[in-house]
């Protein structure tokens, strides 16, 4: 440790520097002394000046590591959404208090220093949480590879067709600089390269969907060495659930609920909706993942007329990315693989004994078929709100036609809520699940569509009365409320196991007494 020298130390050191220069002066002046005398006075002079710029450098580097170990650790006091903002306004509540108007910089982590093997550009692809999943992804792929990673560019040409920029959802600033211990980052390529890049030559590739961090190693590496820059253009699933080394699960979760911060304004109108929510008790979030887009892209038409049935199979061949055309609704319905809709959500929020006098919270976007569709759950559950009735047109006039804006509000809204009910394993209601896990196994009720639609059906054709449903839902899904457990692995089936994301174990801690299979 460096300690502080006492002052008469400071003292010496003093009296020798203002020795030196009085003895070197007087030399000069006098014109005495032989050249030598001069040359050993000039020699303990600069000794005396470089001895103490050592010392001076050693304090600095002890008190940097000293930072370091006080700097934020992987798995060890991450914040949540929130977190930050409210030891923020803490730390400013206590200056207030002594009337000083400033506040300390944050400790950073110290730049890891690496040899840099070249550039890794990405291009990220569908929604808000597939595009931050796969930013996870891409981070510690670039770790892994010791390359310098760009800021990752967000989809602009998908069904939403959201213009927005990584800073515009993201505090870009906070992600570069906390996990300058782990990456570099950089907004941009360095000028010579960039201007390369926009001349045309790129070298462009979509890695292999769900590749262990091995084919990363033995096959992008070496492009990426060849051409310096390589550009990712598909970041979806790209990175194995399982398997990968202890580290690369912890940075993904690092980056995930540490790194990936939103913006001020996002957090600032999250944290309003919270408020609104809270002066009226507890809330819970509904996934109602009933809009336009899923039905179209999934298929699913139960409860639509035949001009929305047509209309949801025009929209279906209008997107070519959307490789499935031809699809029997009713048989995906059996097979669990439709989000309910918004009748059979309201059974099964009934069945599972939801308070009627809950404020329910819809994240989601416009509910396909409007007020008709919506009036049994609104029946069962008056207290439904949305953002748009919570908020003054005002407040989201800057995220009007910004759907990922509105998707990461619904986010921070979702991580607060008492309950969360996804109707749909989308990544939202998988990422969602897996940070509430984080946050502490907050109650998230995971449905099993495939028993639910057929419980349903049997109580609608009489075959079981209101007390055999109820109590043949509550005890399906006893053990399907975000408790922890292992995640499901498939080998060889990535798409049919569990997804790192909703239960990423590697990152949480609960006692092995807790821990049961799904």
């Amino acid at each position: 440790m460096c300690k502080p020298e006492s002052n008469s130390n400071n003292y010496k050191w003093q009296d020798l520097g203002w020795m030196g220069l009085k003895a070197q002066k007087e030399r000069l002046a006098s014109g005495s002394g032989s050249g030598s005398g001069s040359g050993r006075g000039r020699m303990k002079l600069w000794m005396i000046r470089a001895t103490t710029t050592v010392i001076l450098w050693t304090c600095i580097v002890q008190l940097t590591a000293i930072g370091d170990l006080w700097g934020p650790r992987v798995l060890k006091g991450w914040p949540s959404c929130f977190t930050h903002v409210d030891s923020s306004a803490s730390n400013s509540r206590a200056l207030d208090n002594n009337n000083v108007q400033f506040l300390r910089p944050p400790i950073l982590p110290p730049k890891r220093v690496y040899k840099n093997n070249g550039y890794l550009m990405v291009s990220c692809n569908g929604g808000l949480n597939q595009m931050r999943a796969a930013i996870c992804d891409m981070v510690a792929i670039a770790r892994y590879l010791n390359v310098t990673l760009i800021v990752p560019e967000l989809d602009k040409t998908s069904f939403w067709a959201d213009p927005s920029e990584f800073q515009d959802i993201f505090d870009v600033d906070h992600f570069i600089t906390s996990l300058r211990d782990e990456v570099r980052i950089l907004k941009e390529l360095p000028p010579r390269l960039k201007l390369k890049v926009e001349r045309g030559f790129l070298y462009s590739m979509p890695p292999v969907s769900w590749s262990d961090i091995s084919y990363y190693k033995n096959q992008i590496l070496p492009l990426i060495q060849k051409h310096k820059v390589v550009h990712l253009n598909r970041t979806d699933a790209r990175l194995a659930n399982n398997g990968q080394p202890p580290e690369i699960q912890k940075l993904r979760c690092r980056v995930n609920f540490g790194a990936l911060r939103f913006t001020s304004q996002i957090e600032e109108l999250g944290r309003k909706v919270i408020k609104l929510l809270r002066k009226n008790g507890p809330f819970l979030v509904l996934h109602l993942r009933y809009e336009m887009d899923m039905l179209a892209f999934s298929g699913c038409t139960q409860g639509c007329n035949s001009d929305e049935v047509e209309e949801l199979t025009r929209m279906r061949y209008a997107y070519p990315w959307w490789k499935e055309k031809i699809i029997n609704s009713d048989l995906k319905r059996r097979d669990g693989l439709c989000p309910l809709t918004p009748e059979e959500t309201a059974l099964t929020l009934r069945a599972l004994d939801i308070d009627q006098n809950i404020q329910i919270y819809i994240a989601a976007g416009e509910i396909y078929g409007g007020e008709r569709r919506r009036a049994s759950l609104s029946k069962e559950y008056p207290k439904l709100v949305r953002k748009e009735t919570l908020l003054e047109p005002s407040d989201l006039q800057f995220f009007q036609n910004h759907s990922s804006q509105m998707a990461a509000l619904d986010y921070l809204v979702s991580l607060e809520s008492d309950i969360f009910v996804p109707t749909y394993d989308g990544n939202m209601a998988k990422v969602v699940a897996g940070h509430r896990r984080y946050l502490g196994f907050k109650k998230t009720i995971l449905l099993d569509r495939k028993l639910l639609v057929d419980l349903i059906d049997q109580y609608y054709n009489g075959a079981l009365n209101w007390d055999q449903f109820s109590s043949a839902v509550k005890e399906s899904h006893a053990h399907r409320m975000g408790n922890p457990s292992k995640r499901l692995v498939i080998p060889d089936k990535p798409k049919e196991e569990d997804y790192f994301y909703s239960n990423p174990e590697e990152c949480l801690e609960p006692s092995n007494d807790m821990l049961s299979s799904t």
